[in-house]
C-alpha cells in the first residue's frame, strides 16, 4: 500500500481547512502522525519452527485524548495504510465529540493459516512488543479486520500479565465476560443503521419502496444488510471476497448468515462464500456488478478503493453509505458529487463502533455493567446528533457530506490546539 492512500484521505481535510479558519499549528500538527513503530512479532509455530512476523502501531493525533484504533491481522498490512487508518480514527473520534485521537495497528500475516494456538501467541506476542506504547490513558487498541472479541481477550489479558495489575480498559472489543460492552459486535452495523435512517427521515422514500446493494458480508456488512432487512428495507444484493448474490425481489440475508456461520465450521474465520449458498435464490454476481447495480442505497462495506475514477460513472446508486474506511476515492467522490450522487462518509457511517467502544472503556474504568438497552441509547443518541450535525453543516456551507463531517471534526480539533498556546499567542 503506497503513501498515496493518506495523500487522498487529506483530499477531504484541505477542502475542509477552506472553510475553516485553522491556526499554522494545527495544520503543522496534522501532517504526519505523531507516533509510528515498526517491530518482529515472534511466534512459536505448532511445528517447532520459530516464525517473526511484521508488527506495527501508528498515533496519529491525541489532542482530544489517548489513541484509539484497531488492531488488524493482514497479509498486506504496512505502515503506510496503518497511518491512513489512524488518520481516518482521528476525525471519527473528533466527529463524535469522544474524548480520543486516532491510533492503528496490525500484523502482516494471514490468519487463516495459523492454527488457533498460533494465533494466541501471535496475539501474546503482539502485546508484548507494543506494551510500552498502549494504555487505558495512552493508547486503546480493538477488534479490526481479522481480529475478534476472543483475540482482543488474550490482547488484554496479556497485558495485565505484563503490568502486574488488572486493567481491562487497555483494550476494548473484549468477550462479555472479560469486561466487555453489550452490543460491542453489532456496534458499527447498528450505527450505520441509525445514519441511514437518520438521513432517509423527511424524504418521500419507504423502506419497503428503497433497494439496497451491500458490499462486504463480514461483521459489518452482514448485521446491517439484516437491520436493514428487518426494518423493511429490499437488500437486493449482498457480496463476500469471491462473488455475490443478486434478486431483484430481495435477497433473504438471515439464510446466508447462517449459511455462512454453518459452514464455517470449526475455524475461527468463516470459510463459506456467499455465492455458494444454494438455499437463497439468486443470480450470481461480480462485486464490479453489484457497485453499479440500479439502487436506491448502495453500502460498501469491504476495502478501501472500491469505486475510483474508472467505474464512478458507472455507479447508478441514490445515495452511497461508507460502512467500511475510504471505499470512495477524493476524484471518484468529485464525480459522484457532480452527478447528484450523495457519499456519506466512513467517519460518520463506522462510527458506531469506535463509540461502544469508548463506553465500555467508561464501564471498564468504573467498573459498571451497562444494559444493551443504554448502550443503544446511548449510540442512537450521538450518531443522530452527529448526523443532523453534519447534515446542517453540509446546508449551512453548501458542500457536499463528507466535506461537512471533516469542517466539523477539524474545528474541534483546532479548538483543542488552540487552547494549548499557538504561535499568535506566544508572539504577543
Amino acid at each position: 500500500m503506497s503513501s498515496k492512500l493518506l495523500e487522498d484521505a487529506h483530499f477531504a481535510l484541505k477542502r475542509a481547512a477552506e472553510l475553516v479558519k485553522i491556526n499554522a499549528d494545527t495544520e503543522e500538527k496534522l501532517k504526519r502522525p505523531e507516533l509510528s513503530v515498526k517491530f518482529s512479532v515472534p511466534v512459536r509455530m505448532d511445528d517447532g519452527q520459530l516464525r517473526t512476523f511484521g508488527g506495527y502501531r501508528v498515533r496519529y493525533d491525541t489532542t482530544l485524548g489517548p489513541g484509539k484504533g484497531g488492531i488488524r491481522y493482514h497479509p498486506k498490512v504496512d505502515v503506510d495504510h496503518l497511518q491512513t487508518l489512524a488518520f481516518w480514527m482521528t476525525f471519527k473520534c473528533a466527529l463524535l465529540n469522544l474524548p480520543y485521537g486516532g491510533a492503528k495497528g496490525g500484523v502482516q500475516v494471514n490468519p487463516k493459516e495459523l492454527s488457533r494456538m498460533e494465533l494466541e501467541r501471535l496475539s501474546r506476542s503482539y502485546v508484548n512488543q507494543v506494551a510500552d506504547f498502549i494504555g487505558p490513558d495512552l493508547d486503546v487498541p480493538a477488534p479490526d479486520m481479522y481480529t475478534n472479541e476472543l483475540i482482543m481477550g488474550w490482547m488484554a489479558n496479556q497485558y495485565s500479565l505484563i503490568s502486574r495489575e488488572h486493567r481491562p480498559a487497555v483494550i476494548t472489543g473484549k468477550p462479555l465476560a472479560l469486561g466487555g460492552s453489550a452490543l460491542r459486535e453489532r456496534a458499527t452495523a447498528t450505527g450505520a443503521f441509525f445514519v441511514i435512517d437518520e438521513m432517509l427521515k423527511g424524504r418521500d422514500r419507504r423502506p419497503e419502496d428503497t433497494t439496497v446493494a451491500v458490499q462486504g458480508f463480514g461483521n459489518a456488512g452482514a448485521e446491517v444488510a439484516t437491520q436493514l432487512m428487518e426494518a423493511g428495507f429490499r437488500v437486493v444484493a449482498v457480496s463476500d471476497s469471491q462473488g455475490a448474490l443478486y434478486s431483484e425481489t430481495g435477497l433473504n440475508v438471515k439464510k446466508l448468515r447462517q449459511f455462512k456461520e454453518q459452514n464455517g465450521g470449526t475455524s475461527v474465520y468463516h470459510a463459506a462464500q456467499v455465492a455458494d449458498c444454494e438455499t437463497v435464490k439468486g443470480a450470481q454476481i461480480s462485486n464490479a456488478e453489484l457497485l453499479t447495480l440500479d439502487v436506491d442505497l448502495l453500502v460498501p462495506a469491504a476495502l478501501e478503493n472500491q469505486i475510483t475514477e474508472e467505474n464512478a460513472e458507472d455507479v447508478r446508486a441514490d445515495v452511497i453509505f461508507e460502512v467500511a474506511n475510504g471505499p470512495v476515492t477524493s476524484a471518484a467522490q468529485e464525480l459522484l458529487v457532480e452527478r447528484d450522487v450523495e457519499v456519506v462518509p466512513g467517519i460518520l457511517v463506522n462510527a458506531g463502533g469506535v463509540t461502544v467502544s469508548y463506553f465500555e472503556w467508561i464501564q471498564n474504568r468504573r467498573g459498571e455493567r451497562w444494559r444493551e438497552e443504554k448502550v443503544r441509547d446511548r449510540l442512537e443518541e450521538r450518531m443522530r446528533g452527529a448526523t443532523e450535525e453534519v447534515r446542517a453543516t453540509a446546508d449551512e456551507h453548501q458542500v457536499d457530506l463528507t466535506t461537512a463531517a471533516y469542517v466539523v471534526a477539524l474545528a474541534r480539533i483546532d479548538e483543542a490546539i488552540e487552547a494549548q498556546g499557538t504561535r499568535e499567542y506566544y508572539q504577543g
